[in-house]
């Protein structure tokens, strides 16, 4: 595949989504809840994957026009979409014309969206508000500022003008989307989110939903161990105990200060005990802070339905990005690998994310030892390292060998893929198992009754 269509190139496996909408749906049954479970669409721009989910039970949450396009021509009815992010005129009218529901950000937005249903005789549309900034009565955890939705102490403005626009908009729930994988953080917001609720009833309104956005994280490493050691023999190279780690002593967040060890490690936890449904399930099982009983058991006793929008959780496992090498040197001890490919195409340090890449030996390739190696992309830009970290490789690689960069299909992929300086940007492939064999197609030519099993 890499020789017909070039370096780097993007394989996803669309069968893996189905597997990881049923883990969640699994955490619903635990807990005797019911809601969607919406694909985060902005993680992968894949058709694939896309309209496998559209053949599961899964939702999609669009954040942009192109996206809600995609989604509806990829299979989903308009009662499985989620309209998200910011909103211009162009995506609010094709929301509201399809009858999508819309998450709605700001006050600012829900005036918009009710003059336009207004003027252009629209039906009426289904929304929800976001919130932010949760406080608690309890213990008191912070609740960081975001600069998306609306304020959870004006609440009641929003609920006003809600109100006042009732032939337009019809409120069906509220929620949260917090950038953070920190579980009491989360059970402030999901607490506020409850009380929010009980407000709405007690003004006449008939909301049955919260949404909880996306935030369940992956587990990329098995070992823990082996994580604990690399971010252990990482902080004593900042410190200069050790020969250093990364590209000109590059700390992720670490430094040295006087013999002392400041600043925090800026990366994604390679290795989570408890990621995807399982964190779902540990959130739920968490006991509200000021309410003090588990936040299930409240969405139970209330009737609401939980949404959920994973992104990362979701393409758990379901592809990866291919590599070639194109040139291996040696610079001032350091060994030197450029890959037909760069950090916009595998965007491991741009999300802070450590793995390490599978080595796919070449034809005629040659074993020569382990050795530990910096991955430099194709752009004649300094910042273009694919990897900061020294990578630790069987042996050192060679031009014509392939690195396998696994797991990569949540946000690794093509989040920030572009074609600068005239490079490609990576093709994309569905690779998936029909007949008793491995099969692929292009991204944009696969659709679900491809991997049907034949009928005899």
């Amino acid at each position: 595949m890499v020789d017909g269509l070039g370096s780097p190139l993007n394989v996803v496996l669309p069968q893996r989504a189905g597997e990881n909408v049923a883990r969640f749906r699994t955490a619903y049954r635990k807990h005797r809840l019911s809601g969607r479970i919406y694909f985060a669409h902005k993680a992968n721009r894949s058709s694939a994957l896309l309209r496998e989910f559209a053949a599961t039970e899964a939702g999609a949450d669009v954040a942009s026009l192109g996206e809600l396009q995609h989604a509806l021509a990829s299979g989903f009815p308009p009662d499985r979409i989620m309209a998200t992010g910011p909103k211009d005129r162009e995506y609010l009218w094709l929301a509201a014309r399809t009858g999508v529901i819309v998450n709605a950000d700001s006050a600012e937005e829900l005036r918009e969206l009710a003059a336009m249903v207004a003027a252009r005789g629209l039906p009426r549309v289904r929304i929800m508000v976001r919130l932010s900034r949760f406080e608690t009565s309890g213990v008191r955890v912070q609740s960081r500022r975001s600069r998306f939705g609306v304020p959870a102490a004006a609440l009641a403005g929003v609920l006003d003008l809600i109100a006042a626009s009732g032939d337009a908009l019809e409120l069906v729930g509220v929620a949260y989307h917090l950038d953070t994988v920190e579980v009491r953080e989360k059970a402030v917001a999901l607490e506020g989110c409850l009380a929010a609720l009980d407000e709405c009833r007690e003004r006449g309104m008939r909301p049955w939903s919260l949404d909880i956005g996306g935030g369940f994280g992956v587990n990329y490493l098995a070992d823990a161990g082996e994580w604990e050691r690399y971010t252990s023999e990482l902080a004593q190279a900042v410190l200069g105990n050790r020969p250093p780690l990364t590209w000109d002593g590059h700390g992720y967040g670490l430094r040295a200060e006087g013999g002392t060890l400041r600043g925090a490690l800026a990366v994604y936890a390679a290795h989570r005990p408890v990621a995807g449904a399982d964190y779902l399930d540990r959130l739920l099982g968490t006991d509200a802070p000021g309410l003090r009983r588990p936040l299930g058991e409240l969405l139970l006793d209330h009737m609401y339905d939980l949404d959920v929008e994973p992104g990362r959780a979701l393409l758990d496992q379901c592809g990866l990005v291919l590599a070639r090498v194109v040139e291996v040197r040696e610079d001032g001890g350091d060994t030197l690998v450029r890959l037909a490919g760069n950090a916009r195409d595998i965007g491991l340090e741009e999300h802070g994310v450590l793995m390490d890449p599978v080595l796919v030996p070449g034809k005629g390739s040659s074993g020569n030892g382990a050795a530990g190696v910096f991955l430099l992309g194709n752009l004649c830009l300094e910042s273009d390292l694919i990897t900061r970290r020294k990578v630790f490789l069987p042996r050192i690689p060679e031009p014509g060998d392939l690195l396998a960069f696994v797991n990569t299909a949540g946000y690794l992929m093509d989040f920030t893929a572009t074609e600068a300086l005239h490079q490609p940007a990576a093709r994309k492939v569905a690779v998936y198992h029909a007949g008793g064999t491995w099969q692929w197609r292009l991204d944009e030519n696969y659709w679900p009754v491809h991997a049907q099993p034949e009928v005899p």
